[in-house]
């Protein structure tokens, strides 16, 4: 489920539309107006007032304020949002009382934590670019459309309506109860390495203020972990990547993830990373669009 600021933002602004249209059809009587004019009124008007600013504006395309005045309504509206919308608590803790380093770069998806537990260099990534390649689970709308199915085929049509009356009610509190979620979940890619030593790498997903550990490999060569380059990308693909960690001993598997809640991998970070990946994408989005504004009236 995406946060409520990703609804917000794909619901229709009827008001910033209509301010808009308004500004158009303004610029359009006037246009309008000047047509009607004399001739000659409008050739001495144009001799007296020529510049090359003029000129560039006659260059430009005839849609561009029309572009330019919704993108300036998109930068109100995310502003609106802003101001309404406190940092998550879970940030302010993390950023607080974690040893983790936050490297976040403006105009790049990743975002990097870095610490060091004794002579291990422990680095973790992930990217914003799961919100936009997340699926939300279909399981429970077809478990609901198989609900419907059979109220219609095995009782009448009194019990018919109560069913469907009673499915659209628990599905209405179910999508006010997600709504309060950070339902869409964060990979993360852990890295721990050691002088001389190679490096495991660690792919978890952070979902419901918990790290579920996905898969663990072990690489004599650091560089292979971090896959920066297409070299590195082939030799980790080369490379024995072991057995699923699912398919791991029980007690190995509570011990490795004991291993890494001692080095900063926990439950502060499964909150943190889902929150702080949907408060980058809000900044990255408001700089892309003043960076296009910006563009469109050049």
């Amino acid at each position: 489920m995406m946060s409520l600021r990703s609804i917000a933002r794909s619901a229709p602004r009827a008001l910033a539309r209509a301010s808009t249209t308004s500004t158009i059809s303004r610029c359009q009587r006037t246009s309008n107006i000047l047509s009607a004019r004399p001739t000659s009124f409008l050739r001495t008007q144009q001799v007296s007032a020529f510049s090359t600013s003029l000129l560039r504006k006659a260059m430009a395309g005839e849609v561009d304020e029309e572009v330019s005045a919704k993108l300036a309504s998109e930068i109100d509206f995310e502003k609106d949002v802003k101001q309404n919308e406190p940092l998550p608590a879970s940030i302010k803790d993390f950023l607080d009382n974690s040893a983790f380093k936050v490297e976040d770069v403006p105009g790049r998806e990743d975002v990097v934590l870095t610490r060091t537990f004794g002579d291990e260099k422990i680095t973790v990534t992930f990217s914003i670019s799961d919100l936009h390649s997340y699926e939300p689970d279909m399981m429970e709308d077809q478990a609901m459309e198989d609900d419907l199915e059979d109220i219609e085929s095995g009782q009448n049509q009194q019990e018919q309506r109560t069913g469907a009356a009673d499915l659209a009610e628990e599905a209405n509190e179910d999508l006010e109860a997600g709504s309060d979620e950070a339902a869409v979940p964060c990979r993360l890619n852990i890295v721990i390495e050691k002088p001389n030593k190679g490096a495991l790498n660690i792919e978890a997903l952070a979902q419901d203020g918990a790290v579920v550990v996905e898969n663990l490999y072990y690489y004599a060569d650091p560089k292979l972990a971090h896959s920066t380059d297409a070299n590195a990308v082939h030799a980790a693909q080369d490379a024995y990547p072991g057995p699923p960690f699912g398919s791991l001993d029980e007690d190995l598997q509570i011990l490795m993830e004991r291993y890494l809640e001692e080095r900063g991998i926990t439950q502060a970070l499964a909150l943190f990373a889902p929150d702080y990946m949907d408060f980058k994408e809000q900044k990255e989005y408001m700089a892309w669009l003043k960076n296009v504004k910006a563009f469109i009236d050049a």
